[in-house]
């Protein structure tokens, strides 16, 4: 037995039973106070180890950080040896941090060289796509538990983040909308019209633009803008209130992020996609009407008829529900990877490409599986 006193820090050290060692502590242990040296009990520790370790802390005053590192250094030196170490009769707070302190790595501890082999690196690659498939799945079933809440009049969320949204959604994406799809009708009538005019059939120009324009491309160029323009916008505002740490303060005051934060936004850009698909149409026909009346020597008269003879309703209403699927894609990538953003600015960096990229390859997956369907349902 061994006794390490002064007037405010009092440590005895005992072997009560042959493997056995036990830390008394009482009085205050504080910075102010002074402590034992550590050095001490690990030198004791090391020339005679115990088998166990144990932590007496009936008589223990106010304590401090000074207490932590105390028995921090003595816990280190135990299990370095092979000693179990009983902290039951610490206080919580002191349990916490110790154990806190064991997991996080000391500055500069070199990580343990990862497996370099090729199943090794296959297997990693594995582990870290089930595990985002599975955070995926998991945020998209909040986010349905959140729409169910907006069904039934039970989400919380302000309406004016839904009216900015819809206003930056909306109109505030028609001058590139306009200027891609115009674009877009011109070049399909362009490159249609140098095959067509082999034959003499340039009034079918109008054919190919209509259902290109209206079944197909103006939903998809619609939805692969927004992905770059509102979903890169999504991930960026979620990812640096992540990182701001304002996603937490919503959940310290009982709000749900995906409720209060996502809800809106995918409101909003599900609602605003079929409009702005309608007015991409409009802009992709006028384009390619222009080059067909230029170019080829149509009349304007002539290019709508035949437009509005070779064009039926169906494919005007595939292409606005595709918008809509698109928007609803495109809003719940941003918002993924804003709301799993990392807490560093390089972090939103990166949540705003992998929300760009994810979005683009969705919207594509999307139309060619509405392609497949609506084939085999003869529409």
């Amino acid at each position: 037995m061994s006794a390490l006193a002064d007037a405010e820090v009092r440590l005895r050290v005992e072997r009560p039973e042959p493997g056995l060692l036990v830390l008394r502590v009482s009085g205050d242990w504080t910075l102010d106070a002074g402590m034992p040296d550590a050095d001490e009990v690990v030198r004791d520790i090391e020339s005679d180890p115990p088998s166990r370790v144990r932590f007496d802390a009936s008589g223990l005053g106010r304590w401090d950080t000074a207490l932590v590192a105390y028995v921090y250094r003595v816990v280190a030196s135990a299990v370095e040896g092979g000693a179990a170490v009983d902290l039951s009769s610490l206080p919580e707070g002191v349990r916490t941090l110790v154990g806190i302190a064991r997991v996080v790595p000391h500055a500069g501890a070199a990580r343990p060289p990862e497996d370099d082999a090729l199943t090794a690196r296959v297997g990693r690659v594995a582990l870290r796509a089930w595990d985002t498939m599975s955070d995926a799945v998991a945020f998209l079933g909040e986010t349905v538990i959140a729409f169910a809440a907006v069904l039934g009049g039970r989400a919380r969320f302000r309406r004016v983040d839904l009216l900015h949204a819809l206003e930056t959604t909306g109109a505030g994406a028609l001058g590139i909308v306009a200027l891609i799809n115009f674009l877009i009708g011109a070049v399909l009538a362009f490159v249609g019209a140098v095959q067509l005019a082999q034959f003499g059939a340039e009034i079918y120009v109008a054919d190919l633009v209509g259902i290109g324009i209206t079944r197909e491309l103006g939903a998809l160029m619609t939805g692969i803008v927004m992905c770059g323009r509102t979903g890169a916008a999504f991930a960026a505002v979620l990812g640096t209130m992540t990182v701001n740490e304002e996603v937490d303060a919503l959940r310290t005051m009982g709000l749900k992020p995906v409720e209060f934060l996502v809800v809106p936004r995918v409101l909003a850009t599900g609602l605003m996609l079929p409009a702005l698909v309608a007015y991409a149409d409009l802009l992709g026909v006028l384009g390619g009407g222009l080059v067909g009346v230029s170019l080829l020597g149509l009349g304007a008269v002539e290019f709508v008829e035949q437009l509005r003879s070779a064009l039926p309703l169906r494919h005007v209403l595939v292409g606005l529900v595709k918008g809509g699927a698109f928007g609803i894609v495109v809003a719940l990538a941003g918002c993924y990877y804003g709301i799993r953003c990392g807490r560093s600015a390089a972090a939103v960096g990166e949540a705003t490409t992998r929300a760009v990229v994810s979005g683009i390859v969705f919207v594509v997956v999307v139309d060619a599986a509405f392609t497949v369907a609506l084939h085999v349902a003869g529409l």
